[in-house]
C-alpha cells in the first residue's frame, strides 16, 4: 500500500489555532456548567454519570494541549485547560509524565515508564499475598474500571511524595499550581453549582473509570518497542470521548498531529501501522471487554523483565 507522508510538526501541518480543539474546550466548560447547575437540580442520577463523560473529555483534552494543540505556545495551550475539573491529577504533573511516557524504548519499564501496570518481578514475590490478589484482579478490565482509579491515585501520590523529599522541586510546583487550578472549580461548586461534593466526588471517579478503558491495554510487554503500542479500530463513542486515541500506535509515531487527522493518517496507511506494531490490534472495544472484562491480559510482574515469567499473550 502506498503510504501518505506525514509530518509531526503541527505548525506545518495545521493552521493554528485549530478551531475544532478550541470549540470543544469552550463546549466542554459549557457542558459542565449546565451539568452541575440545571441537569443536577432536575436530576442527580443523571447528571454524575454525565458529569463523568465532560470530565472524562477534558482529560482528553489535556492531552491534546499538553501535545501542542490548538496552539502553538505551551502556556497558553496549558492555561486554557488548566481548571481542575477532575480534581485529581495536576495538569502540570499529567504533563511531565506524560511526554516522559512517550520515550518508546521505556515503554511498560517497571521504573522508568510513568504510565506502567508492570512491577519489577522481584518486587511482586515480596508483596503480601492479599496486595498480589487485589492487583491481580486490577489487571481485567473490570477491576481496572472498578478499583484502578483508586490504586493509580495511591502509586502516584506516594510516587510524587517521594520525589519531592528528593528534592525535584518541579514535582511540588505542580501540586502547588493545582491549588489555584482548584480554586475556580470549587468556588463554581459552592457559590452557583447545585451538585453536591460527594456527588461530583463520584462522576470524577466515573471519569477516571472511564479513561483506564482507554489506558487498559495501549502498551503490552514486548521485546521490539515498536511492538508495544496497540491499534483499536473502534470509531465509536469511546473513540470520540478518548480524540482517537484508541489509534495509539499511530500517536506515539506522530504526537504532533491533531486528534482529528488521526483516522484519515490511519486509514491511509494501515498496513504500515499494523506492520510497525507486531499486529497488535483489536477491532473494537466491544472486542476488548468480550475478552478483558473478567480475564487479565498481562501478569502484574512484568513477564520479560529478569526473573519474569515469559508469556507469548505479552
Amino acid at each position: 500500500m502506498k503510504t501518505t507522508p506525514v509530518s509531526d510538526d503541527p505548525k506545518r501541518d495545521v493552521m493554528l489555532p485549530e478551531w475544532r480543539t478550541l470549540f470543544l474546550i469552550f463546549a466542554v466548560y459549557a457542558v459542565w456548567a449546565l451539568v452541575t447547575t440545571l441537569l443536577a437540580k432536575i436530576s442527580l442520577i443523571v447528571a454524575v454519570p454525565a458529569l463523568a463523560l465532560v470530565l472524562a473529555m477534558h482529560s482528553s483534552l489535556q492531552h491534546e494541549a499538553l501535545h501542542g494543540h490548538p496552539f502553538r505556545s505551551a502556556w497558553l495551550n496549558g492555561l486554557l485547560v488548566l481548571p481542575a475539573l477532575g480534581w485529581l491529577i495536576p495538569y502540570l504533573r499529567f504533563r511531565d509524565t506524560h511526554l516522559a511516557h512517550h520515550r518508546d524504548e521505556i515503554l511498560t519499564d517497571p521504573y522508568d515508564d510513568p504510565e506502567t501496570n508492570f512491577f519489577d518481578p522481584a518486587i511482586w514475590e515480596r508483596l503480601p499475598r492479599l496486595l498480589q490478589v487485589v492487583l491481580t484482579f486490577n489487571n481485567t478490565l473490570f477491576g481496572r474500571m472498578l478499583i484502578g482509579p483508586l490504586i493509580a491515585q495511591i502509586i502516584f501520590m506516594m510516587c510524587d511524595a517521594r520525589h519531592i523529599l528528593q528534592g525535584q522541586w518541579r514535582v511540588l510546583w505542580g501540586w502547588l499550581l493545582h491549588i489555584p487550578a482548584m480554586a475556580p472549580v470549587l468556588w463554581w461548586l459552592i457559590n452557583v453549582g447545585e451538585m453536591p461534593i460527594w456527588a461530583y466526588a463520584a462522576g470524577a471517579y466515573g471519569a477516571m473509570s472511564l479513561l483506564k478503558i482507554r489506558t487498559y491495554l495501549e502498551h503490552r510487554a514486548h521485546d521490539a518497542a515498536r511492538c508495544r503500542t496497540v491499534v483499536i479500530e473502534d470509531r465509536g463513542w469511546l473513540s470520540f470521548l478518548f480524540l482517537n486515541n484508541n489509534l495509539h500506535v499511530v500517536h506515539h509515531m506522530h504526537p504532533g498531529v491533531p486528534w482529528y487527522r488521526l483516522w484519515a493518517l490511519y486509514q491511509a496507511n494501515r498496513d504500515r501501522y499494523l506492520g510497525r506494531n507486531g499486529g497488535y490490534r483489536f477491532a473494537s472495544y466491544r472486542d476488548v471487554f468480550r475478552r478483558h472484562f473478567f480475564h487479565v491480559k498481562d501478569p502484574v510482574a512484568h513477564p520479560l523483565w529478569p526473573g519474569g515469567a515469559s508469556t507469548k499473550d505479552v
